[in-house]
């Protein structure tokens, strides 16, 4: 089944402990947070003191997804602060691979992302090594821009090199994603959607992230989602 990781790049920050509980409450399955460190991205959002600050208020598995140069220099900041995932980008550093076993040595889920002018080729030398491929929509940096098709074929190499070499990872997809652009990139392949503002905005949230839950990959009935 589809999980669905609501972003709280678009939650209230002046209340972001009520935020994560309310995610868990309306049925998230994890919670993304977006860290940025203002050079690898034109912004600067959150560090590991947030994310340890926010630990206790919920038990849902947290999808930290670093958009900052050299990230190695921070993993362990956010394995200890109660990171569940760890997701660089192959374009903030020249040790990849040594990253990657780092988050891992750390208890850590890894995962590796890609912008969307990144061909899917810089990433595949890592499939192997990674626990999750985070195909990015939007360029990083900013909440609320519009979805980038480019990623759909990504999604689809990646599902289909995981699905050949008999690898466990999830494909999760950020940027721009909503009821209709998160139809695409499950059915092209993907098993995680990020979202912020469509969700954060919408009336009913739990009600929203379900209907995500009922797409289904293209050529797969509902018994193999």
């Amino acid at each position: 089944m589809v999980k669905v990781a609501p972003s709280i790049l678009s939650a209230d920050f002046s209340r972001l402990g009520e935020e994560v509980q309310r995610l868990e409450k309306e049925g998230a399955d994890w919670v993304h947070v977006d860290v940025m460190d203002g050079v690898f991205v034109p912004n600067i959002t959150i560090g590991p003191s947030v994310v340890q600050a926010l630990r206790p208020h919920t038990s849902l598995p947290f999808d930290v997804h670093l958009m900052i140069t050299s990230p190695q220099r921070y993993v362990k900041q956010f394995a200890r602060a109660g990171a569940d995932y760890i997701t660089i980008h192959v374009e903030a550093t020249e040790d990849v691979r040594g990253t990657i076993d780092t988050i891992r040595s750390l208890g850590c889920r890894a995962g590796l992302s890609l912008n969307p002018e990144t061909p899917f080729s810089a990433v595949e030398p890592y499939l192997e090594h990674i626990d999750l491929l985070l195909v990015m929509t939007v360029h990083p940096g900013f909440g609320g821009q519009s979805f980038m098709p480019v990623g759909l074929p990504k999604i689809a190499a990646a599902r289909k090199y995981f699905d050949d070499n008999g690898i466990d990872a999830e494909i999760e997809v950020d940027g721009g994603i909503n009821h209709d652009t998160g139809r695409q990139c499950v059915e092209a392949g993907a098993t995680v959607l990020a979202a912020g503002s469509s969700l954060f905005k919408c009336s009913d949230m739990g009600a929203e992230m379900e209907s995500w839950r009922t797409f289904r990959r293209k050529g797969l009935s509902s018994q193999h989602s």
